[in-house]
C-alpha cells in the first residue's frame, strides 16, 4: 500500500508517525482540516472535548490521573470546527455528540458498557450522520488494560464501528487521537487514516501504544 503521507495537508505540524496507511500526526487539526480539499476523507471519526469542565474531574483520584490534574483542556470545539469537519468529510461519526447540538439525525450510536458502575457513566453517546437505524454496541471496558487517556475507548468499540459504517481502503479522519485506539482497529480493519493530537505527551504515548498493539498482531 502507497502511504498517506503524499495526501497530507499542507498546514499541520510536523513529527508525523506513519506505518503503511496509518498517520499518526502531532498538530493542531483545525489548522490542518482548512488544508484539505471537500469530501477528502470517507468518513470522519471523532472524540473531542466535550466542554464539561470540572465535571469531567469529579471522579477524584481516577479522573485526576488521566485528566492531568485538572480540566482546562476540556474546551468543546469552536464553530468553525465543525464547519470544516463537514466540509472535508463525506459523513461523521462524532462522539458525544449529544454536547454539541448537532442536526437532528436518526442515526445515533450507543455504546452500552454493560458493567455498571455508580460513579462512571453506563453508556456514551455518538451522533453519526449515515441514513440508517440507531444501534447499540454492547462491551465491558477491559479492566487490564492500560490506560493513558481519561476519554480511552475501546479498540473493539473502533472495529465495530469500522465494519459497520466504513469499507476497507476508505480514508478515515481523527482530530482528536487521544489514546489511540483508532489507529490500531484501522491498522486491522485495513482502513487508512489521518488522525491529529495537540498534546505532546498524549500523542507520545499513543504512538507508543499502536506501535506495541500492532508488533502484537504481527505476531498472530
Amino acid at each position: 500500500m502507497n502511504s498517506i503521507r503524499s495526501m497530507r495537508g499542507s498546514s499541520e505540524q510536523e513529527n508525523p508517525s506513519t506505518m503503511k496507511d496509518i498517520e499518526l500526526i502531532h498538530g493542531d487539526s483545525l489548522q490542518a482540516l482548512k488544508g484539505y480539499a471537500d469530501n477528502h476523507f470517507d468518513v470522519a471519526i471523532v472524540d473531542p472535548p466535550y466542554g464539561l469542565g470540572d465535571k469531567l474531574t469529579q471522579g477524584g483520584t481516577w479522573a485526576s490521573k488521566y485528566a492531568k490534574g485538572d480540566a482546562s483542556w476540556d474546551v468543546a470545539p469552536p464553530s468553525h470546527y465543525w464547519d470544516e469537519l463537514f466540509r472535508v468529510s463525506k459523513n461523521q461519526i462524532v462522539w458525544g455528540g449529544n454536547y454539541f447540538g448537532l442536526p437532528p439525525n436518526r442515526c445515533f450510536i450507543i455504546w452500552d458498557k454493560v458493567a455498571h458502575m455508580d460513579t462512571l457513566a453506563d453508556c456514551e453517546m455518538a451522533w453519526a450522520s449515515f441514513d440508517k437505524n440507531a444501534k447499540i454496541f454492547k462491551h465491558v471496558r477491559n479492566t487490564s488494560e492500560q490506560r493513558i487517556h481519561i476519554c480511552q475507548k475501546p479498540i473493539k468499540l473502533y472495529e465495530w464501528l469500522l465494519h459497520n459504517y466504513t469499507s476497507e481502503g476508505d480514508l478515515i479522519l481523527d482530530t482528536h487521537l487521544g489514546s489511540g485506539s483508532i489507529a490500531i482497529a484501522c491498522h486491522k480493519m485495513k482502513r487508512k487514516l489521518i488522525a491529529y493530537e495537540i498534546d505532546a505527551e498524549y500523542y507520545e504515548k499513543a504512538c507508543k501504544r499502536f506501535k506495541e498493539q500492532t508488533a502484537q498482531q504481527a505476531l498472530w
